[in-house]
């Protein structure tokens, strides 16, 4: 059967009377009319600009169409937008309002050096790709290296300055989470807990901010290398937040002595940990168990709690004698004891107004609890940027892979928390942030004096579009 002509009219079924007809007559579209929003905050963070500081382009730039910060805006807001995969770029990268959002001079690609590249603007997959290998491969095609810690400086740097100012408290959450592999790469291990092959990412985040990404091997324990992150993470929030106190939230795959021990010996760090029970955890706890079974019996509800507090020390691996606060449930006649381990003190601090929020039922339900939030910015990570798609065969590779997941997400995140606050978007997820505001239809003409935008009259959130650039373009405005 032969190909259809790219000029043929394609025929749907009728509607009434009339004829459904399309075709490709259309002009140059774009489906990504929101991406100028991650171009507008990332202008106001330098972020491209910053990481690209990071890479050695040892390219001759007499020959070089694509400079290094827009190979990464390219990338990273390709990612923000849902193309996760290098393969997207064999045809995104002839979408001009991307090249318009990547700084490309001529976004219509007129001025290639190349001429057989004339009419396409941004990078192809092999370039990216090579941008990605140049750490693992010398070869006169890989002129792109990358210095990990820089990157790994610039995360943190970029995330610290979304924290607020003048922040009396920030809360620390930890978590790893297994990015399973589907192939030989680098640092394979199998992992009994995932029951597969994977990485062990660590990740932490205050608030919605991700402050670092680590990618690690999966034969290490879940903490592996937290207390160095911790030195950095918090060294670099104190030059921001000059009398911030700061506190490390984690579950018990993070109850380490070598954390809390780390904490209880800075200034103004507090820990609030999850404990793993053992017999003489839940001998304390036995009590308050009995408690909440004479209630559960007497009153008939499905969930009863009683919580009790007291001192524990292992008998070898911690240094000293903790604060443990036990939670004794049951739920439909089953136990369910669960232990967390702080410094915080029940009288809570003298500057607060609130001085009960550490004690014993407000510590595990309202404070330890919120930890949740973190798991939710960690499954946007994964569902919505695809930051577990970690499949070059190298460890540097995948790690910078990771990064730039982050670096995407910064920005939609910024985009919510700057464009959209007091909107319905206020609290969306990357996902919804990209679909409700970033998936707009758009008509791109080109000409001498301008690149005119033309959205769809048909999109249903122009208000809030109209408020979210009103929002950026202060903000630029502030920042100039």
């Amino acid at each position: 059967m032969a190909a259809p002509s790219p000029d043929e009219s394609l025929l749907f079924s009728d509607l009434g009377p009339r004829k459904v007809v399309a075709d490709f007559s259309g002009g140059t579209l774009s489906s990504d009319g929101g991406a100028l929003f991650l171009r507008q905050i990332d202008a106001s963070l330098g972020l491209t600009r910053t990481l690209a500081s990071c890479f050695n382009d040892q390219r001759d730039q007499r020959f070089v169409d694509h400079t290094m910060a827009q190979l990464l805006a390219q990338r990273i807001y390709a990612v923000g937008l849902g193309y996760e995969d290098l393969n997207d770029h064999t045809e995104l990268r002839r979408d001009p309002l991307l090249a318009t959002a990547c700084d490309k001079p001529d976004p219509l690609g007129q001025d290639r050096f190349n001429r057989q590249d004339r009419g396409i603007a941004l990078a192809s997959p092999s370039t990216l790709n090579r941008l990605e290998l140049s750490n693992n491969k010398a070869t006169p095609a890989h002129k792109l290296p990358h210095d990990p810690a820089k990157v790994e400086a610039c995360l943190l740097t970029m995330g610290v300055r979304c924290l607020p100012k003048h922040a009396k408290e920030i809360v620390l959450d930890l978590d790893s989470m297994g990015h399973l592999l589907h192939g030989l790469q680098e640092g394979r291990h199998y992992n009994d807990y995932y029951g597969d092959y994977c990485y062990l990412p660590l990740y932490i985040v205050a608030g919605d901010v991700v402050l670092w990404a680590q990618l690690r091997t999966s034969d290490k324990d879940g903490a592996d290398g937290v207390v160095p992150a911790l030195e950095k993470i918090v060294a670099a929030i104190r030059r921001r937040c000059k009398e911030v106190r700061i506190i490390v939230r984690g579950d018990s795959g993070f109850c380490r002595d070598e954390i809390m021990t780390w904490c209880e010996g800075q200034p103004e760090i507090y820990y609030c940990l999850g404990l793993g029970k053992n017999p003489v955890l839940l001998k304390n706890l036995a009590p308050a168990l009995v408690t909440a079974r004479m209630r559960a019996c007497l009153c008939g509800a499905p969930s009863v709690r009683e919580f009790a507090e007291f001192e524990y020390r292992t008998q070898t691996s911690w240094s000293r004698a903790r604060r443990v606060v036990g939670k004794a449930e049951v739920l439909a006649g089953d136990d369910n004891p669960r232990f967390i381990v702080t410094n915080l003190s029940a009288q809570g601090f003298k500057a607060d107004a609130d001085r009960q929020r550490f004690t014993t039922a407000r510590l595990y339900e309202e404070f330890y609890c919120a930890r949740g939030e973190m798991e939710n910015v960690l499954k946007q990570q994964v569902l919505d940027l695809e930051a577990d798609k970690l499949s070059t065969h190298y460890m540097a590779s995948n790690q910078l892979r990771l990064w730039l997941a982050a670096f995407a997400y910064m920005l939609l995140e910024r985009v919510r928390a700057l464009g959209c606050h007091g909107t319905e978007l206020a609290r969306a997820t990357a996902g919804s942030i990209r679909l409700k505001l970033l998936k707009v239809a758009a008509r791109v003409t080109v000409s001498v004096r301008r690149v005119y935008i033309q959205l769809s009259s048909a999109y249903p959130r122009q208000d809030l579009f109209r408020l979210c650039h009103a929002r950026l373009m202060r903000l630029a405005l502030a920042d100039g």
